[in-house]
């Protein structure tokens, strides 16, 4: 069963100067292919609310999705690779709740309010942490990040027949020398080449938003059009 319905007008969160509308599903249960489907229509999700723009005016909001076989790696992504090649470990796991995660969540959220103008975390429970990351309606995986025998960043990812879709990530802030938000992404591309999958999706890129314009760095990489097809980034940019 499913309960589908739309937000109330808000100003955007990403672009200042428009007004935003978000589409929602409530969904039980997906299969990953299921849920392929909705990326393919530009949808994305948080527990078991499944979401997509409907804003009445603008279409900057495009989802993206980097081309696994073809990515190659700029100067910059390469350095990051250099600094955490063999020093930064990763473990996959079943997404769960600890009282380190939940402290590091809050650290990221509390930095990110202080230096980015991001909103605070303060009032997020336990509860909602769960009802985000860890209640999922279809297989999920958790991917801890640990430097110096210390957990360093913790990303959700789903899966899904042709690739890998990244949720959400947080760092220690400590940690941001080593760029852990690029090193996560070049990880998950270089899982989903080794799983023989075709993309890894990383959410809304939106021009002109400081906070996702970094998506398309890795490139080559697709984004979804308002007419629904998907195109590569490098022929219309």
């Amino acid at each position: 069963m499913t309960t589908r319905y739309y937000g109330p007008l808000e100003p955007c969160s990403y672009l200042p100067d428009q007004t935003w509308r978000l589409e929602y599903e409530l969904v039980n249960r997906l299969t990953p292919a299921e849920y392929q489907r909705r990326l393919e229509e530009g949808w994305r999700r948080f527990g078991h609310s499944l979401f997509r723009n409907r804003c009445p005016k603008c279409f900057a909001c495009q989802s993206l999705r980097v081309l696994v076989e073809e990515f190659r790696p700029n100067r910059s992504q390469r350095r990051c690779a250099k600094a955490n090649q063999g020093l930064t470990e990763c473990a996959i796991t079943t997404p769960s709740l600890s009282r380190e995660k939940w402290q590091l969540y809050h650290r990221f959220h509390a930095f990110q309010a202080e230096h980015k103008g991001w909103p605070e975390a303060e009032g997020y429970s336990r509860f909602a942490y769960i009802a985000s990351f860890v209640d999922n309606p279809l297989p999920t995986e958790e991917w801890q990040y640990y430097r110096d025998g210390r957990l360093v960043g913790v990303g959700y990812v789903d899966v899904v027949p042709h690739g890998l879709s990244a949720i959400y990530f947080f760092y220690d802030p400590d940690y941001r020398r080593y760029s852990l938000g690029t090193w996560n992404i070049l990880s998950l591309i270089e899982e989903a080449r080794r799983r023989g999958m075709q993309y890894v999706y990383l959410g809304f890129y939106v021009p002109g938003c400081r906070s996702l314009e970094y998506k398309a760095n890795f490139r080559p990489c697709e984004v979804r059009r308002p007419s629904g097809y998907w195109e590569r980034l490098e022929e219309c940019s």
